[in-house]
């Protein structure tokens, strides 16, 4: 029976070296409570959010922080049913989150999280959200970039057509 009780132990311990080994390359880290949400919906959570390159665990709270500690961040305490979304690129995370969340009836419900070392509450996460994402935001930056010489090429255009009008 003792023999039992340490495979659990070990098991757990597995589970924790696992979540902090994922925490170690991961940008953000947001605590979600599901209650409401059946199979289905998790299951259709899971896989929006494993497409978009994020992985979600459900694990017990004390499990969590243990592993959350372990790697050298530093949590709340956390009640109830808690799943852990571990991502590399947090503002996807939170855009997925938030989008399934105004589907589903504001569910799951952000608790927390921590976000590049830094604690996060939902606002935070809600404003994570309407950022754009990396890809987002480079093109933006490139469509500016090529703006410049374009207006360049226009205005000298517009004065080799000026030029051409006086005479």
């Amino acid at each position: 029976m003792k023999a039992k009780a340490k495979a659990k132990k070990s098991d757990k311990q597995l589970l924790v070296d696992s979540l902090s080994a994922k925490l170690g390359s991961a940008q953000a880290l947001f605590y979600t409570d599901f209650t409401g949400l059946n199979v289905k919906r998790m299951t259709d959570l899971r896989r929006r959010l494993k497409k978009a390159g994020v992985e979600y665990v459900v694990i017990k709270n004390t499990l969590a922080l243990r592993a959350v500690n372990e790697s050298g961040l530093v949590s709340q305490r956390l009640k109830g049913p808690t799943g852990v979304v571990v991502a590399k690129d947090g503002i996807t995370a939170a855009k997925v989150l938030s989008d399934f969340a105004k589907e589903n009836d504001q569910r799951p419900s952000v608790k927390g999280g921590i976000y590049e070392g830094n604690a996060v509450d939902e606002a935070l996460v809600k404003k994570l959200a309407s950022l754009p994402t990396r890809d987002e935001a480079l093109s933006i930056f490139a469509g500016y970039l090529n703006s410049i010489p374009m207006m360049f090429a226009l205005a000298l255009d517009a004065r080799k057509t000026q030029l051409e009008g006086s005479n």
